[in-house]
């Protein structure tokens, strides 16, 4: 076993690994940008180097400063994580170069999977089945739309070296080919410097499963599918383990078909073999086929862990130190049912912009497990990927996991910026798939019902407002006296964008009551805890004037000083501004154009995205107020219009 190993990642998965390493007994050097000299990853490891600057092209898609960094610490191996250098065989190659040893599969590996055309043709050979599509190298397309015509539509363009969504198009007939071909072309050339395409058959009602495969070079063993179905633009939401309704003599063909995946290419250390299934009549051995195969750890690894009992950070150090595979495929078996849910800083009303802020108070209730990157205290950076934790439970069946998984969310407490928790307690309780009605289309069809903001209950406001007046600790011994103070006291939270005027009146013996407009709540103190209209006070945060109560998924309430409160700026709407920090990717109009409700402005790119602002109304550009290429705050102006009298 390594003395040493350098994790060449940041956020959760470089804390996972931590973890891990420690109980092996084995020394940790993180590496860290500037936006992350105080993170938790870097806390937790024996020794933390500085590698550059916030972006990742800075810092941590910088393998020459890692590998030096190895050197200079005396790391013995590095653990790529997943995402930035985790599957670029160039880096594999420097690393053994180097003389150190890479935590994962060969450069070779990882080239035969890196384009999607090469991998399927790969599969094929080795008895993988395949989807029905056209993987050849002629990219004309008049020979790419006869392609579709032999397959049949509905059909899926797909860019040949692509990832989440990127470069993919469904066509559903012939005379929307050449439109959906020149889109997906462009949209790969700007996301992976390379344009080619895929045809595939289009599947009707869509599920992704995927199986866990980890090899030692030689041999390779499965550790059984996950099902990864509920996403949200090609992007995964929930993933559980086992599949349901997966039946023994499928699971067996798949668990074969990966493994015969992973030797076909001599694999080393843990991968994913990606299907795609037809779910249109129920889980059958024919209707799978072969989508890609991640040749890294998998974000949703832990729902396997959770199933097998198996700690695949652990194999991954053990296989790369020389040891053969731990176990055997009898060995392996599955236990009770696992979920994991991403949950993330983004504002879903708005459409799941990602979001910033500080985290000014983060806990996880005790029986789930949280794989987290950041504590209380941190802050969501702009400069990459925004998930907070990954919020994983386990029962002794689907039933009793799910329940599980909606209890964790219902607990889990998050203050300092908006999030998709909402969202996620949501699906986790959608009917559907309690049953296990799950396809990727979900989402998409209930997104209205799922993404829906609840009405925050009287009851929370009002105890907002006792947060407000600082009541609620144990009642003073002479409450509700009101000799020369008014009896009812009045305090204004701002929530939701509306500022709330509410009315609080004390009496004797730990009672009171809230005003909300009409509505009376009414406030006891018993058994050392507040109720509101019978119901029990939920967990609270108070930071300043932010106020956050832990109920129906977290409400936040800002305290309002009325001396305070000013009329919007002057600009009346005129202002086009940044919704979050990021970077101004393009300025798309000049002082004096004319635009029109609904046009693009400029380009800002945050959290790994890019978001197009565009005008509320029309009018005349009065002056544009940034440059291409600067980096701003969120609220900062970008762009004035005329006032609409003067336009």
């Amino acid at each position: 076993m390594f003395d040493k190993i350098l994790i060449a990642n940041r956020g959760e998965i470089a804390c996972r690994v931590i973890e891990t390493a420690r109980r092996l007994g084995v020394a940790t050097v993180a590496v860290y940008s500037d936006a992350d000299a105080a993170a938790r990853h870097v806390a937790m490891a024996d020794e933390a180097v500085h590698i550059g600057g916030a972006a990742p092209a800075e810092s941590y898609l910088r393998g020459d400063a890692i590998i030096a960094a190895a050197l200079q610490t005396g790391a013995q191996a590095i653990h790529p994580g997943y995402g930035f250098l985790s599957e670029n065989p160039d880096f594999v190659e420097a690393v053994e170069n180097a003389g150190l040893i890479f935590i994962g599969p060969s450069a070779q590996a990882i080239r035969a999977m890196g384009l999607k055309d090469a991998a399927k043709a790969l599969m094929h050979a080795a008895g993988v089945p395949v989807v029905p599509g056209y993987h050849g190298d002629n990219q004309d397309a008049e020979h790419l739309s006869g392609a579709a015509d032999t397959i049949g539509y509905p059909v899926l363009i797909k860019a040949v070296a692509g990832g989440g969504g990127k470069g993919m198009r469904k066509v559903d007939a012939p005379g929307q080919f050449q439109q959906a071909l020149a889109s997906a072309r462009a949209e790969a050339k700007t996301a992976f410097g390379n344009d080619a395409v895929l045809i595939e058959k289009w599947i009707s009602e869509p599920r992704h499963i995927e199986v866990q495969v980890f090899g030692d070079g030689t041999r390779a063993v499965h550790l059984f599918e996950r099902d990864c179905s509920l996403q949200r633009r090609h992007q995964k939401v929930i993933e559980e383990a086992p599949a349901p309704g997966m039946s023994a003599e499928m699971r067996a063909a798949m668990g074969a078909a990966a493994v015969r995946a992973a030797e076909a290419i001599g694999y080393k250390g843990a991968g994913t073999v990606e299907f795609i299934v037809d779910g249109s009549k129920g889980l059958r051995p024919d209707g799978f086929w072969f989508m890609e195969m991640n040749t890294r750890l998998q974000v949703e690894h832990p729902v396997t862990e959770a199933i097998t009992g198996v700690d695949l950070v652990a194999w991954q150090l053990r296989v790369a130190a020389g040891e053969p595979l731990p176990c055997r495929q009898d060995d392996l078996a599955i236990t009770g049912h696992a979920f994991e849910a991403r949950l993330y800083a983004e504002d879903v009303p708005a459409g799941f912009l990602p979001a910033t802020g500080r985290l000014s108070h983060l806990a996880f209730p005790g029986f789930a497990r949280a794989d987290s990157g950041v504590r209380s205290g941190d802050t969501i950076s702009p400069h990459y990927d925004p998930m907070i934790a990954k919020v994983i439970v386990h029962g002794a069946t689907r039933s009793i996991a799910l329940k599980q998984l909606g209890r964790a969310l219902a607990q889990t407490q998050v203050a300092g910026t908006v999030t998709n928790l909402a969202f996620l307690g949501a699906l986790a309780g959608h009917a559907g798939f309690g049953r296990g009605e799950v396809d990727t289309g979900l989402i998409g069809r209930d997104i209205d019902a799922l993404a829906a903001e609840d009405p925050t209950g009287p009851a929370v406001i009002a105890q907002a407002a006792w947060t407000a007046l600082g009541l609620m600790g144990a009642p003073a011994p002479f409450q509700g006296f009101h000799h020369w103070v008014p009896e009812w006291r009045s305090v204004q939270v701002m929530h939701r964008g509306e500022v709330l005027t509410l009315g609080v009146r004390l009496r004797a013996a730990g009672s009171g009551e809230v005003r909300i407009g009409e509505q009376l709540v009414e406030a006891l103190y018993t058994a050392g805890r507040w109720t509101f209209d019978g119901i029990a006070e939920a967990p609270w945060a108070q930071e300043g004037d932010a106020i956050t109560i832990f109920a129906q998924y977290g409400r936040a309430f800002r305290v309002v000083d009325p001396l305070d409160r000013v009329s919007d700026a002057a600009g009346g709407g005129n202002l086009i501004e940044a919704p979050m920090p990021g970077l101004v990717r393009a300025v798309l109009v000049t002082a004096g154009q004319a635009v029109s409700a609904g046009d693009r402005l400029a380009v800002l790119e945050a959290m790994k995205m890019e978001h197009g602002l565009t005008a509320a109304r029309d009018g005349v550009v009065a002056e544009v107020l940034v440059a291409e290429g600067a980096q701003v705050e969120a609220g900062a102006a970008l762009i004035r219009l005329e006032d609409e009298d003067a336009a």
